[in-house]
């Protein structure tokens, strides 16, 4: 009874396994038996066939193929049905419709077909019995039925090819089901090995999100800021760098065991020529550790630097699984040291853990192998085989128990053809970029200053020096740079510091100006403090040449996310411009148009209340604080009062003034945005882009830049300047620009004779804004210098800065002239 109980489990669980199988059979059987009796009536032959088991036949076929029809009670009868239905369909129909014809070689090719049907349907054990039942009951019943019966010889004489099907169709499908149980449990283990890869990054992630939370201050009393000190701040960058690495190790998992799986082949389209004393180092600094204890036990010895040909990710995970490997060891051996060394077109990777077993050796690159470590995915050493190959080289491992393991890297040599060729494209495609820009170095070290300027010549670069923050300060004041490459730890001003001012926009010609940090700090943590601070890459230091130049030029390469080369971020959208001067509306709608947007103009509040009304709907609206009549707060007021459809519309300030006071009563007016005349191209559009989408704005402007206290500075903002050549309106603005500035200058002369303060408030205020327009950089400033008392305290400036003034005016209208000259379009031949 045990026996039957076993047998039946066995056909259970294949008919669970392939529990889609019997409808489908059954569909076909339900159409194939009738079918197959007609075209026999038809035909007319005078072979045996019967109605009445070709019926029975599809009956218990048409059983099966309206499973989903059974009612509930009855679908635990399914299964038996299955089985009843094969034994009386296969074996049994077909050898008694052999017997009654006498053999023959139809019975014996349909005898075989269903012994062949049965080995696919059934497992090995039940398609033994059912075969043997089968024929049996096939032969009972044809003795019984049949007068005078005798046993076809030529029908035996195929038994032993019968037996044969049956013994080699099971063999070959125990083979196949016994394949795809390796692959399941494979899949099933490296499932589980994953899960256990991911669990230390994400243990590392939690761990750092504790000491995030250590380190923040207890909540205050509501309204209450609390500072936190030097040392916390490190803490939480520390920490978020961590945090961030954990990140990476995870994504570094996924991807190399994704690739393996799916033997994802290189490009080798994309391999370019790398250093392996920088590929070294970069993973070694990079390597997602669980400690700074563990990366305390990594060391890296350059002997002799190389350059190979490879993907520089794909080599990166190679290197991050080999110190993954050797690290693995280290919590019961405390004294594990791991050295990468670099030298004779080799890349070893050498621990003095517990070794490798030598029976071990020759299959340890073959996938889902693993060795001694529970829960390894035993895919890295598979996938490290596969890039070395596909770099034309290869890895061996060398290893003593109880003693050492090494895994040595060997790479095809380059030739020195093809090391100048790559220098030369890297150099030509930099300098097609950089040459003519201007670079501000910022170091305090002498002999790096000198250095890194021998590594720059080839570049064409005009490059000025500063000893630190506080005198890269007043360059940045007096000329406008492309790029600042700049050390972050320095006296007077680091540079965390100088790019924070920046940033602010205490220097307003430089505010945008990609800065490249040149910094010794690790990669990890000064990725985060870097692109916290504003700055638009790092690159380590010491560099080498390429990798310095590839760092300037991807940093002036790469363009605002927001607003990419060619993009029109602001396409689609109406925004309302409001502003009295026609001067300056004309830059900022300029801007507008260019990244997309449609534009209406009007020059007071009344006005703009009118266009929301008239509609069509507007996306936003930019309002001059400062205009007669109804000026922006009261507008912005009147707005958010009028319980009309569009009182929600987003509202952004634009304004010359901009100390605490404004920025706070622009908020209480209901306004969303803040910017600070002369309006800039970049946070114009940024600003729109992040209140569009439904984000809040930095409402906070940035801090009014000071004058400079030595000298005017540069007299023009040649990088607003060149926006308005790009956009094609230079000549048109100057001609406006121009005549408006002397006669404003004029205006606010006779203003200060007649001792008018009312007006010439008015009159500075139109000034300050038609100089910052027109890229009239140091008569802004000195404006400003003399605006902000008249506004804030009412009094009059010394009387010597109306002369200046007038002075600063002249020079302006004549570099601006000459600037126009210089960029006037070529007249055709």
């Amino acid at each position: 009874m045990n026996a039957l109980r076993r047998l039946w489990s066995h056909y259970a669980a294949h008919a669970d396994y392939m529990r889609h199988i019997p409808k489908a059979v059954g569909m076909v059987g339900a159409i194939a038996f009738p079918l197959f009796y007609a075209l026999h009536e038809v035909r007319g032959t005078k072979d045996y066939d019967s109605a009445w088991l070709r019926g029975t036949a599809a009956l218990l076929c048409l059983g099966l193929a309206l499973r989903d029809r059974w009612p509930e009670r009855w679908r635990g009868w399914y299964v038996p049905w299955s089985y009843a239905t094969y034994l009386y369909c296969l074996p049994f129909f077909n050898v008694y419709l052999a017997l009654k014809n006498g053999g023959g070689s139809v019975g014996v090719a349909n005898t075989f077909m269903a012994v062949f049907f049965l080995v696919l349907l059934s497992d090995w054990r039940n398609t033994v019995v059912m075969t043997a039942l089968g024929a049996a009951g096939a032969v009972l019943t044809y003795f019984a039925t049949t007068p005078d019966p005798a046993m076809p010889v030529d029908y035996l004489g195929r038994l032993p090819t019968l037996i044969l099907i049956v013994v080699g169709g099971n063999a070959f499908k125990l083979s196949e089901k016994q394949i795809q149980a390796e692959r399941l449990d494979a899949a099933t283990a490296l499932a589980g090995s994953v899960a256990h890869e991911m669990r230390n990054p994400l243990g590392q992630l939690r761990h750092s999100l504790g000491a995030i939370q250590r380190a923040l201050p207890a909540p205050g009393p509501a309204g209450q800021l609390t500072s936190l000190s030097p040392q916390e701040v490190d803490t939480l960058y520390a920490q978020l760098a961590n945090g961030e690495r954990a990140i990476e190790r995870g994504l570094q998992v996924i991807a190399m065991t994704l690739d393996e799986l799916a033997a994802k082949p290189l490009d080798a389209a994309n391999f370019d020529l790398l250093s392996a004393s920088e590929v070294a180092h970069k993973a070694v600094d990079e390597y997602g550790y669980e400690s700074e204890e563990a990366r305390a036990h990594v060391e890296v010895h350059v002997l002799e630097d190389f350059h190979f040909r490879g993907e520089e990710t794909a080599y990166l995970f190679v290197l991050f699984n080999l110190v993954k490997n050797a690290l693995y060891y280290l919590g019961p051996n405390p004294g594990t040291r791991v050295t990468v060394t670099v030298g004779g077109r080799r890349i070893r990777v050498r621990d003095n853990g517990p070794g490798i077993a030598p029976d071990v050796l020759p299959t340890l690159f073959e996938p889902f192998r693993t060795v001694g470590k529970a829960g390894g995915t035993g895919l890295g050493l598979s996938y490290c085989r596969r890039v070395m190959r596909a770099f034309g080289g290869d890895i061996r491992c060398e290893s003593v128990q109880s003693s050492f393991t090494e895994f040595a890297m060997e790479f095809p040599p380059v030739g020195e053809e093809a090391m100048r060729e790559h220098r030369d494209k890297v150099l030509q495609a930099a300098r097609a970029l950089l040459e003519g820009k201007r670079l501000l170095l910022v170091e305090d070290d002498a002999a790096q200053r000198l250095t890194t300027r021998h590594k720059l010549r080839p570049l064409g670069l005009a490059i000025d020096e500063a000893a630190d923050g506080q005198q890269a300060l007043q360059l940045l004041s007096q000329h406008a740079y492309d790029l600042v490459l700049l050390d972050l730890n320095m006296p007077v001003l680091d540079g965390y510091q100088l790019a924070q001012r920046l940033r602010l926009g205490q220097v307003p010609a430089n505010r945008y100006v990609r800065i490249v940090a040149h910094t010794s700090e690790p990669p990890h943590l000064a990725r985060v403090k870097t692109q916290r601070a504003g700055m638009d890459g790092f690159v380590g230091k010491p560099s080498a040449q390429l990798m310095l130049v590839q760092a300037l030029h991807k940093a002036l390469e790469q363009r605002s996310a927001a607003a990419p080369a060619g993009a029109r971020p602001l396409a689609g959208r109406r925004v309302l411009l409001a502003d009295d001067s026609a001067y300056n509306r004309r830059a900022v709608s300029a801007y507008l148009r260019d990244a997309g947007a449609e534009v209406a103009e009007v020059d007071h509040g009344r006005a703009v209340l009118q266009a929301l009304e008239a509609g069509p709907a507007f996306d936003a609206v930019l309002l001059d604080l400062n205009m007669p009549g109804m000026g922006g707060l009261e507008t912005t007021g009147a707005i958010r009062a009028s319980g009309q459809p569009w009182a929600s519309v987003p509202v952004v300030a634009l304004t010359a003034h901009s100390d605490a006071p404004a920025v706070q009563s622009a908020r209480e007016a209901g306004m969303n945005g803040f910017l600070v005349k002369p309006v800039e191209a970049r946070p114009l559009c940024e600003t729109l882009e992040t209140l569009l989408r439904g984000d809040e704005a930095a409402a906070t402007p940035v801090t009014p830049p000071p004058a400079p206290q030595q000298g005017e500075g540069p007299l023009l903002n040649e990088a607003r300047l060149e926006s308005y050549r790009r956009l094609g309106l230079l000549q048109e603005l100057l001609e406006d620009y121009l005549p408006e500035l002397q006669r404003l200058v004029g205006v606010l002369e006779e203003t200060v004779a007649r001792g008018d303060l009312a007006q010439a408030q008015d009159v500075l205020h139109s000034l300050l804004g038609m100089s910052g327009e027109a890229g009239a950089l140091a008569l802004y400033q000195r404006v400003r210098r003399v605006y902000v008392p008249v506004l804030e305290e009412g009094r009059w400036p010394p009387a010597g800065e109306w002369a200046q003034v007038r002075v600063l005016a002249d020079r302006t209208d004549q570099a601006l002239r000459e600037y126009g000259a210089r960029h006037a379009p070529a007249d055709p031949a």
